[in-house]
């Protein structure tokens, strides 16, 4: 128990630069939270569900994350920060990474029958801080949401969920293969593709477009100073018979 409590530090160690030691990843909100869960659910999974959900209100009173006692998680579970909610028939893999402020949320049952409600997470998933994911969906293995995403459909193996409603784009294999991105969302082209950059990117062109237009106009006006004057009219004159 031990060595798998090592590990787990470990784990987090090596996705999060911050700590200095293991003592101080004890301490972080997201461990204690899922030691907590532990024992949660453990008594959940007896029928105690009232001493379930007893510690399930201490957890969230200390370290602001919510998990429902029926919730499933695997290995090396790691939430970075608090402000987290998952919904009891939640259904975690192992060596998942959450970020602050992530609802794994239900949906109500068109039947009025409680049944899976809430999302699925494969293995190695990493959701952006402020993601919503919502409903009996399930998000792929090695899939990633970025921040303030909202999912609804299930998410492909390897996908990079972004935007609302969130939408898929293509992941190059090196970064596929990558064990780890921290905040599940890369910095460079998955996340800049799509038309909404596409739109404002040709307006800017054309903002500079129109600058250069304008400042051309401005130099082809002659200035006060070497205006040529303006020719005066000569007076008739009558002349005597």
């Amino acid at each position: 128990m031990f060595d798998r409590l090592i590990s787990y530090l470990d784990s987090i160690h090596a996705r999060d630069p911050a700590p200095r030691s293991r003592w101080e990843i004890l301490f972080y909100p997201g461990v204690l939270a899922l030691g907590l869960h532990r024992v949660a659910h453990w008594l959940f999974e007896a029928e105690m569900f009232f001493l379930a959900r007893m510690v399930n209100h201490f957890s969230r009173f200390l370290t602001a994350i919510d998990i429902h006692p029926g919730a499933k998680i695997g290995k090396n579970f790691f939430i970075d920060h608090g402000f987290t909610v998952i919904g009891e028939t939640a259904e975690i893999g192992d060596n998942v990474t959450i970020y602050q402020c992530v609802t794994l949320g239900g949906t109500n049952p068109t039947n009025g029958v409680g049944g899976k409600r809430h999302p699925t997470l494969m293995d190695n998933v990493i959701i952006g801080s402020g993601a919503q994911i919502i409903g009996p969906i399930t998000v792929g293995e090695r899939a990633r949401v970025g921040a303030n995403a909202v999912v609804t459909d299930n998410v492909p193996d390897g996908a990079t969920m972004i935007g609302l409603k969130a939408r898929s784009t293509l992941v190059p294999a090196d970064e596929w293969l990558r064990e780890f991105i921290p905040y599940g969302t890369p910095c460079d082209d998955p996340c800049e593709e799509g038309p909404g950059r596409d739109c404002i990117e040709k307006l800017e062109r054309d903002l500079a477009d129109l600058r250069a237009e304008m400042a051309a106009l401005r130099n082809n006006l002659p200035t006060p100073d070497t205006a040529a004057p303006v020719p005066v009219a000569k007076r008739k004159t009558g002349t005597k018979a």
